[in-house]
């Protein structure tokens, strides 16, 4: 049986959303700009690495957008008692 010759092990991260950020992290996959111009040179591992720095890049995302809406959320479930004004 013949075996299959892959040319990249590891599929390329990239989803199209191509725009930096002003430290040139790109929106759409979160790579640096580096990381994005030798994707491709780099071995298999360099590659895993990159997808684990994206993996924690995500979660730190994902916890900042939970922080920061815990810091805006308003309970208006809540009752709050208001003295008089006048």
């Amino acid at each position: 049986m013949n075996q299959q010759f892959e040319l990249f092990e590891i599929a390329n991260p990239c989803i199209g959303l191509c725009q930096s950020n002003k430290k040139g992290y790109c929106f759409g996959c979160l790579r640096s700009r580096t990381e994005r111009q030798r994707w491709h040179d780099m071995t298999t591992e360099q590659q895993r690495e990159v997808l684990r720095l994206i993996a924690g890049r995500k979660l730190r995302i994902q916890q900042m957008r939970q922080l920061k809406n815990q810091q805006l959320g308003f309970d208006f479930e809540e009752n709050v008692e208001m003295g008089e004004l006048f």
